[in-house]
């Protein structure tokens, strides 16, 4: 008894084999065969598309479709603009996120339901609703036509808003997850040597916020490169002016369904580097220096 006893409260207090425990730290779990059926239904019905118009693309047009003009002036014109609404995003929805994760609003809750509201909208009523806003007849866009005699839509401009607009809650919310699990104690402490809140946010918050925004950055970016309800409904399609990939997709699409497939893998290629580089070195070496 004593031996039985000494066995099993000395060597194994925890009640537990020593079999038992090693499976827990090193062995590998193996899924349940219903969630590896309805998992790879879901992988299945996700990727099985994108295979298809890899599949069907009529790669022998490639260069001449890259090559021809108003389809590279639709992908320059895509990428710059969804370069400028990323922009945009970084400058105002990085702020954003801080108010709404530290700032102390009343309402938190309901305001970030609010910047969440442009990811489940259907595009084409965010272009009815900067429209509203910013058009010649919008609550504000008259008056910037009345007194400035500035017009928004159906310009460029007016691209890279519609970008922004359904694009920026995607880092907003990236960075406000992140702030809300930051650890404050480094903060705190710069704040009893003296610093101003200015500092401690620029000096220690905004480093280690990095890779936050980083991948903030990517989504925005990847979403602003794919916008076309908006897009369409706020700026239009006008060949080198808002005529956008997406657009031309949709339009090659009635005319020459093989080009538009041929522009859809480009689109799609590009969108795909993007997300690969969200989880890159470069990422997790930003976030070390932070």
């Amino acid at each position: 008894m004593s031996r039985v006893g000494a066995s099993g409260g000395g060597a194994n207090p925890g009640g537990t084999t020593p079999d038992a425990g090693r499976g827990r730290r090193g062995g590998r779990a193996h899924a349940p065969w219903p969630l590896l059926v309805l998992g790879g239904l879901a992988f299945a019905f996700l990727v099985l598309p994108l295979l298809a118009i890899v599949a069907r693309a009529p790669w022998g047009r490639l260069l001449s479709v890259l090559g021809d003009g108003p389809v590279l002036q639709a992908l320059v014109l895509s990428m710059r603009t969804a370069s400028l609404a990323t922009l945009v995003g970084l400058v105002v929805g990085v702020p954003l996120a801080w108010l709404l994760a530290r700032g102390g609003l009343r309402g938190t809750g309901v305001v970030r339901a609010l910047v969440t509201l442009p990811m489940v909208l259907p595009p084409v009523v965010g272009g009815v609703a900067l429209l509203s806003l910013l058009g010649r007849r919008g609550i504000v866009g008259q008056w910037l036509h009345q007194w400035f005699g500035l017009s928004i839509p159906f310009t460029t401009a007016a691209v890279v808003l519609s970008q922004a607009f359904v694009a920026l809650p995607f880092l907003v919310l990236s960075v406000d997850g992140a702030l809300r699990g930051l650890d404050r104690g480094q903060e705190d402490v710069a704040r009893t040597l003296g610093a101003s809140e200015w500092t401690v946010f620029r000096r220690i918050t905004l480093p280690r916020l990095a890779p936050a925004i980083g991948a903030g950055a990517v989504l925005c970016f990847a979403r602003a490169l794919g916008e076309f309800g908006a897009t369409i409904t706020f700026a239009g399609n006008f060949p080198g002016t808002t005529r956008t990939m997406p657009i031309a997709i949709y339009l090659a699409m009635q005319q020459d369904p093989a080009a538009a497939l041929t522009m859809s893998v480009l689109l799609m290629t590009i969108c795909a580097v993007v997300l690969v580089l969200l989880r890159s070195h470069w990422l997790t070496a930003l976030g070390r220096t932070g």
